[in-house]
């Protein structure tokens, strides 16, 4: 028996119906991560985060503030103000806030109102991030930020960077969450041709989801083979477990060894990299990424050739979802997608968006 066409197109667009997209309402009651540790300091710095403007810095006894960007007054931008001791002075008509958001002075009147002042949000600092809660400041519970302990452990070398990218936080999600794509996309990086085809297992909890694939034996990509000692053995194996955390952040664990030794005997070599999508509006993202290794810990040589490659291969993922994103932005009645079992995390992933974006808005 055939399925005619049309019922196959309807029953695709039915269950896109119910998974997230670009046009999904941003989840606000959530930690995202704000900026790099080092980013926050005197100056002030502005960025924009789930559609909210914020202003960091540091007060004099270092502890991180964020507040909205905007003086009561006549909405000029408090990141281009300056800072007065842990105050900010607006740089307009010079109406004064604490670092608790409150309006304390007002040059033109000899008495301040009481009960006026802007926004402040909470912040947390884990390792070399901080965190924002940008929704219901009484639901931000620090013990909810996800918890990588490897970005703490001496035994783990780290580097880290950004991307400002022109797409949304779902496709990137996506992207993430089944690594087929590194086949194809990263043919020239950290892709091998027998990526895609390797078996996989999938675990799908609500609001944690898993693809872990195992491509055995392999011959590794020369960032991951000059790097390892494992370059030109073709008994290589490449063991990826891709993780969605939470919706800002998404983890690839992926272990590396010689299949061709004994499992006792084998040395093994390990990496994390923090993928941290935190979005700035529904079509753009701040793209932060902290990649570990617990190998060559004091080799400044690999440590820079691995930046740079992966570093690349990241680029790739930019340049690639942003012209998925043109793609959506020209999508008319006609559109529909299929899904594919290996797209079964990200379909879950999908859902689990939806489903908190509703959950909020409702």
């Amino acid at each position: 028996m055939t399925i005619p066409v049309v019922n196959i197109i309807e029953a695709c667009r039915k269950a896109s119906d119910k998974m997230a997209n670009k046009d999904t309402p941003l989840i606000l009651n959530e930690w995202y991560v704000a900026a790099f540790k080092d980013e926050v300091g005197r100056e002030l710095l502005a960025r924009k985060i789930l559609n909210k403007r914020v202003v960091m810095y540091r007060t004099l006894d270092g502890a991180p503030i964020a507040l909205e960007d905007r003086c009561a007054h006549r909405s000029f931008p408090l990141s281009k103000s300056h800072l007065d001791g842990d105050n900010i002075i607006c740089g307009y008509h010079g109406f004064k806030y604490s670092c608790t958001g409150d309006l304390v002075e007002i040059p033109s009147q000899s008495k301040c109102p009481h009960g006026i002042g802007i926004k402040t949000y909470k912040l947390a600092e884990t390792g070399p991030l901080v965190w924002i809660w940008l929704g219901d400041q009484s639901l931000a519970d620090e013990s909810k930020i996800p918890h990588l302990p490897w970005l703490e452990n001496p035994n783990w070398a780290c580097t880290s960077g950004y991307f400002f990218h022109p797409g949304n936080y779902v496709s990137m999600h996506e992207n993430l969450m089944d690594l087929t794509h590194l086949t194809f996309l990263h043919a020239a990086t950290i892709g091998t041709p027998d990526y895609a085809s390797a078996p996989y297992k999938t675990e799908l909890k609500d609001g944690h989801y898993k693809l872990i694939r195992e491509v055995v034996p392999t011959t590794l990509s020369p960032v991951w083979g000059q790097t390892t000692g494992l370059a030109g053995k073709d008994t290589a194996a490449r063991i990826a477990t891709s993780e969605f955390l939470s919706p800002g952040l998404h983890q690839v664990s992926v272990k590396f060894y010689d299949s061709a030794l004994d499992e006792e005997t084998r040395e093994n070599y390990k990496i994390h990299t923090a993928h941290i999508l935190t979005p700035e509006t529904n079509n753009t993202m701040h793209y932060f990424i902290v990649h570990g290794r617990d190998f060559a810990l004091n080799d400044e040589h690999i440590e820079r050739f691995m930046h740079e490659q992966l570093f690349a291969a990241f680029q790739e993922d930019v340049e690639g979802l942003g012209a998925l994103e043109a793609i959506l932005d020209d999508q008319d009645e006609h559109h529909f997608e299929i899904s594919v079992a290996s797209d079964s995390p990200a379909v879950a992933t999908r859902i689990y968006l939806k489903k908190r974006a509703e959950q909020e808005k409702g």
